[in-house]
């Protein structure tokens, strides 16, 4: 299974974004509200230049107390993005996340961001796959 599927099957493949500067209190606010657990950090909305995630939230906020919401979300960001593109397999994918430690991946290419894939989303797809695979061996077993 590619990238492309696991975008195809999203029901809103909209990548949420904040700008550079923005407040890490007003990106805390957006999570919260979309039910969501990372954000892009974009000056344009169609590039990734970093990914704040509530993990990192919470870790500072544990770390310095709740004087880093009035932070901006360039001090916290991951910049040193971890991407795939359309074409990439979901299992290299998913090896990449699980050994990275993060849940999120933007999808970019050429530059610019395509979408957004999560762990439970390859996760899910990849379960899709095998009960598939798992169906037909069970239909030739059967002799349908």
């Amino acid at each position: 299974m590619l990238v492309q599927q696991i975008l195809n099957s999203k029901a809103n493949g909209a990548v949420v974004t904040v700008k550079p500067g923005s407040l890490v209190r007003n990106a805390a606010q957006i999570l919260a509200e979309k039910r969501i657990g990372t954000v892009v950090v974009s000056s344009s909305g169609d590039t990734a230049e970093g990914i704040l995630s509530e993990r990192d939230i919470v870790r500072e906020l544990a770390a310095h107390g709740a004087g880093c919401l009035a932070k901006k979300v360039d001090d916290y960001m991951t910049s040193k993005l971890v991407t795939c593109t359309r074409s990439d397999a979901a299992d290299s994918v998913l090896h990449r996340m699980t050994e990275g430690r993060f849940r999120h991946m933007p999808v970019v290419e050429d530059g610019q961001l395509i979408g957004l894939i999560t762990l439970g989303d390859v996760v899910k797809a990849r379960l899709s796959e095998l009960s598939m695979e798992k169906d037909a061996l069970q239909g030739m077993i059967m002799g349908h």
